[in-house]
């Protein structure tokens, strides 16, 4: 006959192993709930810095990242770039909404790829901005950079066995503190709106904002 202190024994025994499992299988799914409560953070915190068609920062991200490059930059030349596509509306009047935003995301994937690791958005619409970090503010050398942009913007874009082709006005300012932030931009934003008036016959257009470096 089974002795009654090692049946009560090994009951014991092993109520402690369920015990431990289901103590253990409550911390995995602890864990578990824990990582997916981060992982929908992450997303809404990016959702809400983050432009959700082209991936690029938004507008109230890239002032807060600028801001922030200025302030660590030590000096470092940085020049502000404002785009805007021209005559956008027709691409989506012509070839609707789905085309467009295929031509946005295009024009985003372009401008990332030519700012490299350096901060740009989109600022709404089709008007995109960004931040380059150069090693000179030399007047040649930003008109070679302007230049070399605007030729990637305009290569043609494929769209469902179409080849359609953008160009963009763009303006660029020196910037080189914090404190001349939205005056660079304003700067370069006034740039753009003169090449825009340069017309529709280049296939690039571009300008330099001339104004000298402000004293930080």
């Amino acid at each position: 006959m089974p002795d009654p202190l090692t049946i009560a024994s090994g009951i014991s025994a092993a109520g402690a192993l369920v015990s431990a499992w289901q103590l253990r299988r409550r911390a995995m799914l602890a864990e578990a709930e824990i990582e997916h409560l981060q992982a929908e953070l992450a997303a809404e915190r990016h959702a809400a810095s983050h432009d959700p068609l082209t991936g690029l920062p938004n507008r109230r991200a890239f002032f807060r990242l600028a801001a922030t490059l200025l302030t660590d930059s030590a000096g470092q030349p940085l020049i502000a770039i404002v785009l805007d596509l021209d005559d956008f509306k027709q691409v989506n009047d012509r070839y609707g909404h789905a085309a467009g935003d295929q031509v946005l995301i295009s024009v985003a994937q372009r401008l990332a790829a030519f700012a490299g690791d350096n901060l740009v958005a989109r600022l709404g619409g089709d008007e995109f901005a960004g931040l380059l970090a150069t090693p000179t503010v030399d007047r040649r050398w930003i008109e070679h950079a302007s230049r070399r942009l605007c030729e990637s913007l305009a290569a043609p874009i494929p769209l469902s066995g179409l080849s359609l082709r953008v160009t963009a006005s763009v303006g660029l300012a020196p910037v080189t503190c914090s404190t001349q932030l939205t005056e660079a931009l304003d700067r370069a934003d006034a740039a753009m709106y003169r090449a825009k008036s340069v017309g529709a016959s280049r296939s690039a257009r571009q300008l330099v904002d001339s104004a000298r470096l402000a004293e930080c």
